[in-house]
């Protein structure tokens, strides 16, 4: 049976709706610049990735040999352990943190999480779903995680094998947690057992092609990873990777007979497209694409910063490395009109593409008109 006139017409409206929505699009990190019509022929077959992409499955229409190619360039990307690392493509973020502060609380089941208040509002949600013991520590101005009271904090409950959530690159702020202060206190207080999580969901696809990175991946101590496929990368379907060291993995692996797979990963039916979309992505980009990505995202960023300061909004970034500028929250005028992230007192936009300078003077000057008006109507 045909769509009807009328339900042809819906999708119509929508479209033109995402249109037009678009170009105003600023505030949320996904990369809007990419061509998948290659792949669009594979979307005629019930394709399924179900199970461990290392382990083979008896369903055979299957993309994990392009998921492993994928996964390899994310190990290659974090620095990985040299035989010694495992992973595989998630539905997003929240799955791959998911899926880190699972393997923590399988090897350290009496273990508690540590986490900062500018976490994503998601770690929450998981430590309930995984009933995991948890303390939020303070979160520093500038986003970063109070050093000082996560070592009083550990001091206290020393006792207790920490469990520590990193964030490599906030919410909010784009801030970046130190991996290799986090791994001092650990040390200092003499902490035999501990696991460090990273949520790298932009900056994962960010610090590995700048010249400065901070300290954030597996040399620096973490034990996972997780890093999002449709931020920087772009892609039309949520995605990421979830990467953690393969000793502990193997640890907690599942042999189940009905799917011919190991039980190594969150879900059990995996989408195979998304794999096949990372592949082709990073193919035609390739490393030098992705640099050229991060250095004019990076060049954007400290061009709003600039383009706002100017106006007399304070702006600013973490630092070199962000493409997250945080500012105070505009006036509901300018909210309607375009597509920012605000939490209370602050909003952020992100300087992916296809964000140009164009679009960021656009967007000043109806900030600075905004607050025109604002000044008249109160003073």
């Amino acid at each position: 049976m045909p769509l009807t006139a009328a339900d042809l017409a819906r999708l119509d409206a929508l479209h033109a709706q995402f249109a037009s929505t678009r170009p105003f699009s600023i505030g949320y990190p996904c990369n809007q610049e990419f061509d998948y019509s290659a792949l669009f022929r594979f979307l005629e077959f019930a394709a399924n990735n179900v199970g461990d992409p290392f382990s083979g499955s008896n369903y055979r229409l299957n993309t994990h040999e392009f998921e492993r190619e994928v996964v390899a360039d994310f190990a290659r990307y974090t620095q990985a352990p040299e035989g010694d690392w495992w992973g595989y493509v998630t539905n997003g973020g929240t799955e791959g943190n998911m899926y880190g502060l699972y393997v923590a609380r399988e090897l350290l089941p009496d273990g508690m999480v540590y986490f900062s208040e500018d976490t994503h509002y998601s770690v929450a949600k998981i430590l309930r779903l995984q009933h995991m013991r948890n303390i939020m520590i303070k979160g520093q101005p500038n986003g970063q995680l109070d050093y000082e009271d996560l070592h009083e904090t550990l001091r206290i409950h020393r006792d207790v094998p920490p469990i520590i959530f990193a964030n490599i690159g906030t919410t909010m702020k784009g801030s970046i947690d130190d991996l290799k202060k986090i791994r001092e206190i650990l040390d200092d207080l003499a902490i035999p057992e501990s696991y460090i999580h990273a949520d790298a969901a932009l900056s994962g696809m960010i610090l590995p092609f700048v010249d400065k990175p901070q300290a954030w991946s597996f040399p620096d101590g973490a034990d996972s990873i997780s890093i999002s496929g449709h931020k920087l990368l772009g892609c039309p379907l949520p995605c990421g990777i979830a990467l953690a060291r393969k000793r502990n993995v193997d640890r907690i692996a599942r042999s189940v007979e009905y799917v011919g797979a190991l039980d190594t990963t969150i879900s059990g039916s995996r989408n195979a497209i998304t794999p096949l979309m990372l592949w082709l992505r990073l193919r035609i980009l390739g490393d030098d694409g992705i640099r050229e990505i991060v250095r004019r995202s990076l060049h954007l960023a400290e061009y709003a910063v600039t383009k706002l300061r100017s106006i007399g909004v304070e702006a600013w970034r973490h630092d070199e490395n962000s493409i997250t500028v945080v500012f105070p929250r505009p006036p509901d005028v300018v909210m309607k009109k375009w597509v920012i992230a605000p939490r209370k007192k602050i909003a952020h936009i992100i300087t992916l593409p296809p964000m140009t300078e164009a679009v960021i003077d656009e967007f000043a000057n109806d900030f600075a008109a905004a607050l025109r008006v604002s000044e008249r109507l109160t003073g």
